[in-house]
């Protein structure tokens, strides 16, 4: 009887340090996901100074952020149909990559003389990202694939966070050369990559590798799962408006301060730094509401929120500078918080051993929705002004159709 006693308290010891330890870890990806994804938008925290020295209209920033989402298109469709993605180890692709796409960054700050340079540099700091953004929710699940709902609304919270701190890079160093607030977003993608280096694989990894490469092995599997299509088709809805949204936030700022007094290049840096950063807190609280309601209808409830802003923005524009803020504000919470609880729908529809590809392939046709997006809003910008917003509406009214096969499925609240 006591070797029996003395067994179960040495099983539930060390199941609470497993506990303990996957926590930490998933500490450790979110972290490392945040410096990472400081790259993303490292040429947008210097949009003012950019469009100074370049002579930058509103469309060129657009294809700028579009070179990063083109590379990121590229990378992610080569890693899913080699089966790259559910074959090699999830932590030293992330780290290869994160140094990578850190010299690349590097390079278009010191070595770029204009914007077609720039293009160049910023595609293949996209390629890089391939190997960080997916590869990181991948990690998470070798630690915790139990929890992916809430792990996943974590890393996707770094992610709009790194997404944000260029802009807060530049508030703090508004004096400073652009050169520097891109170099610094480098550096912090170098320590990313060796948090996860020194990291390492899950315990649950083994069971997610692929015995294949290639498109037959797995991503032409996902696809015929009815709620694996569900989920990756509202997640396209849902992208078609993000990064568009994260794009022209600098320039709905400019917009909502341009009936007052002229206002400094860092206030605006901070405010979008705000509006982008809030959507971290979307992403928490909606973690934590899954709990209760499900992940879809609370990608769901997010969605019919930021499709309103969409539809209602433009007539705000009446109502002060201070009544637009508060409204972008709210926009950036609920513009991020569905993306987690579609990847954690898609996640629980897959088979284990073919998450890696899947969510990579979501997210190599949603990041081309989202380039398509940027370049139609960024182009047509000088002409509709804040109206552009009604161009995003489409995604999270098509999410939201797409998405009905899970919401049925669901119990009722």
């Amino acid at each position: 009887m006591r070797n029996r006693l003395d067994a179960d308290a040495t099983n539930s010891g060390e199941a609470a340090r497993d506990i303990a330890r996957a926590k930490r870890a998933v500490l450790v990806i979110a972290l490392a996901q945040l410096l990472g994804t400081s790259l993303w938008f490292s040429a947008n925290g210097a949009m003012r100074d950019l469009q100074v020295a370049w002579q930058l209209s509103a469309s060129d920033i657009g294809w700028l952020t579009n070179a990063v989402q083109a590379g990121f298109i590229i990378g992610t469709l080569l890693s899913a149909t080699t089966g790259l993605a559910d074959r090699v180890s999830a932590s030293k692709v992330f780290a290869v990559c994160g140094v990578i796409g850190a010299n690349l960054n590097a390079l278009f700050a010191l070595c770029s003389s204009g914007l077609a340079s720039a293009l160049v540099f910023r595609f293949g700091v996209g390629v890089a990202l391939a190997g960080i953004y997916p590869l990181g929710m991948k990690l998470l699940v070798t630690w915790d694939p139990r929890r992916a709902a809430q792990t996943l609304a974590l890393l996707v919270a770094m992610l709009t966070l790194g997404t944000a701190s260029v802009h807060a890079i530049r508030a703090l160093l508004s004096s400073v050369p652009w050169q520097t607030v891109v170099l610094t977003s480098s550096g912090l993608a170098v320590i990313g990559a060796l948090l996860v280096f020194l990291l390492g694989e899950g315990p649950h990894a083994r069971r997610l590798v692929s015995r294949r490469f290639g498109l037959s092995a797995g991503v032409g599997q996902v696809v015929r799962i009815k709620e694996f299509r569900a989920a990756a088709l509202g997640y396209f809805g849902h992208m078609w408006e993000l990064y568009a949204f994260w794009t022209l936030t600098p320039l709905l700022v400019q917009r909502a301060f341009a009936s007052g007094a002229p206002v400094a290049s860092g206030t605006v840096s901070l405010w979008s730094f705000l509006i982008i950063a809030i959507g971290a807190l979307g992403c928490l609280s909606g973690g934590r509401l899954s709990k209760s309601i499900g992940s879809a209808r609370t990608a769901a409830l997010a969605l019919t929120i930021s499709g309103s802003l969409c539809a209602i923005y433009p007539l705000t524009t009446a109502l002060g500078t201070s009544a637009q803020l508060a409204l972008l504000l709210v926009w950036g919470i609920s513009v991020i918080a569905d993306s987690p609880q579609f990847s954690a729908l898609s996640v629980k529809a897959c088979p284990a051993d073919k998450i890696g590809g899947a969510l990579t392939l979501q997210n190599s046709f949603g990041f081309f929705l989202s380039a398509c997006s940027i370049l139609w809003s960024t182009s047509v910008f000088h002409a509709l002004d804040v109206r552009v917003a009604w161009l995003l509406l489409p995604g999270p009214i098509i999410g939201l159709i797409a998405m009905t096969p899970l919401l049925r499925k669901q119990p009722r609240w």
